[in-house]
């Protein structure tokens, strides 16, 4: 069995929150609460759930951008949980990231050839010549011309200031990429031709990435697995295909029925959800999302369901599944 790029045992992030003079810590936000999962070399994971579930701050820890409070983060098998900076750095070339904003992730002051060639000089040594060739060979693996190195973010569209934030995370030629929400701040004709490449990408370097995403069309259509995440949690992990096709847990069912179809003739059952999400201050007991889930019975608001395998390559955690029938 081929030993995964990235395994996150158990990771759980715990916000304080500080009052008095002193800032003492008088609670803790659970913004992540024990989370599993493992990327296979040149395979797309995508992570989705509702705003605020924690995808973001888990991307983050992956990166060690946002130190977690416990768990453990292995890379090519080696813990890096622990690690200092010094200790760090190696593993930064193995991993990188492409930011939801193409425009605020950019420095403004800096030139597109700068940018990009920045990881190199802080990894790589290269005389000015050979960084100027690397530079413009990874352009044009993004789709953009040589000459694009000389101009300025701010003279760049937005789906072309992504390509630059994609050449940049190429430029160290990684093992895994995290892509933090990288098409929604795009129009959708663009979204397509970013997603596109970062697939040819994938083909061609074997990638791995962590997609995270609200999105389940631009799930759909770039990932080869998804996690589903509610307050901090994964509630349902699996094949694409089948979780798309077959979701088990409610939460997963809501967020399909939810999602718009292309065509307005095609009809689909609507589940409604009611209330609001839980504050991950003082989350729910038992299932986290048994205060808005239909199907919610004693059982659900006692004891927290386990994330079980319910297929080969399936898990999910709802006490449904555990129902007769």
């Amino acid at each position: 069995m081929t030993e995964p790029v990235l395994a996150v045992e158990g990771l759980t992030k715990h916000f304080p929150v500080e009052r008095g003079i002193l800032r003492r810590a008088v609670a803790w936000v659970r913004a992540v609460d024990g989370v599993d999962f493992a990327i296979a070399p040149g395979e797309t994971l995508c992570l989705v759930g509702e705003s605020g579930c924690g995808k973001s701050t888990v991307a983050r820890m992956v990166l060690r951008l946002t130190e977690p409070t416990s768990g453990a983060i292995r890379l090519g098998g080696t813990d890096i949980t622990t690690l200092s900076e010094a200790e760090m750095a190696p593993f930064r070339r193995r991993v990188q990231m492409v930011f939801q904003d193409p425009y605020a992730s950019l420095n403004p002051r800096l030139r597109v050839g700068q940018i990009v060639g920045e990881p190199l000089e802080n990894f790589e040594t290269f005389s000015a010549a050979e960084r100027t060739a690397r530079v413009g060979a990874i352009l044009a693996k993004v789709g953009l011309r040589p000459e694009a190195a000389g101009r300025y973010p701010f003279e760049f569209s937005g789906g072309q200031r992504q390509r630059i934030g994609i050449a940049r995370a190429l430029a160290l030629r990684p093992e895994l990429i995290v892509a933090d929400e990288p098409v929604s701040a795009l129009d959708v004709s663009v979204q397509a031709q970013v997603l596109n490449l970062l697939m040819d990408l994938q083909e061609e370097f074997g990638l791995a990435f962590l997609f995270v995403s609200h999105d389940l069309a631009v799930v759909e259509h770039i990932g080869h697995r998804i996690a589903v995440m509610y307050l901090g949690h994964i509630v349902e992990i699996g094949p694409k295909d089948e979780v798309l096709s077959n979701p088990q847990h409610p939460y997963t069912q809501a967020l399909i029925a939810a999602a718009p179809i292309p065509d307005p003739r095609a009809k689909r059952e609507r589940m409604v959800i009611e209330g609001d999400v839980p504050s991950p201050l003082n989350p729910p007991s038992g299932c986290r999302f048994h205060t808005r889930c239909p199907f919610a019975f004693a059982r659900c608001s006692e004891e927290k369901p386990a994330l079980r395998e319910i297929a080969p390559g399936r898990r999910a955690a709802c006490h449904l599944l555990d129902q007769p029938g």
